[in-house]
């Protein structure tokens, strides 16, 4: 989602201003965008690191509780929603805190940045695909491989005793086999 709110973020800026899109950004104060990326990509890697553990868990035939049980639409218009959510509020704390950046209504919407609204969409959808499909993947795979694990027999293999051999065979009590507890 940090990946998408900036990606709305930018291609705002880049579809009002075209090629002037960085000069504009410099200008009013968004230059310390440069700094957030590298965590937005540590955030990126721990996500495909958490969907990489769930594919390790559906491999192993372990299934986590369904949490998008919402269709793909309801997903897009949650995530476009959310994006034009956090755009709005980014670009109202940078009204308030960045010198040159208008505040309000203004700073948020005028100028261009209505543009968020279809830009949000357009990553709404990608986002949108995204978790759908990372779900139909685990699902698929955690299906195919408890599928497959309940199909085989468990199949012991154990040396063959040699002729002549005598194995001592250990009394019932003794194997925790004695069919009642204790006396008092």
């Amino acid at each position: 989602m940090p990946a998408a709110a900036f990606a709305v973020h930018q291609l705002r800026y880049y579809l009002a201003y075209g090629s002037a899109a960085g000069a504009e950004l410099q200008r009013t104060g968004h230059s310390y965008l440069h700094s957030v990326v590298p965590w937005i990509v540590m955030l990126v890697a721990l996500a495909a690191g958490g969907f990489l553990w769930r594919l390790g868990r559906a491999v192993a035939g372990q299934r986590s509780v369904p949490r998008f049980t919402v269709s793909l639409l309801g997903l897009w218009v949650a995530c476009s929603v959310g994006l034009v959510a956090i755009f709005a509020t980014q670009e109202f704390l940078e009204g308030l805190f960045a010198t040159g950046h208008p505040g309000g209504l203004v700073g948020i919407f005028g100028y261009g940045g209505w543009w968020s609204i279809p830009a949000a969409v357009c990553v709404g959808l990608v986002l949108a695909v995204l978790f759908h499909g990372a779900r139909w993947v685990l699902d698929v795979v955690a299906q195919h491989y408890a599928g497959t694990r309940s199909r085989r027999p468990v199949r012991v293999v154990s040396a063959r005793r040699p002729v002549g051999v005598l194995v001592p065979r250990l009394a019932p009590l003794a194997e925790g086999w004695s069919g009642r507890g204790p006396p008092r």
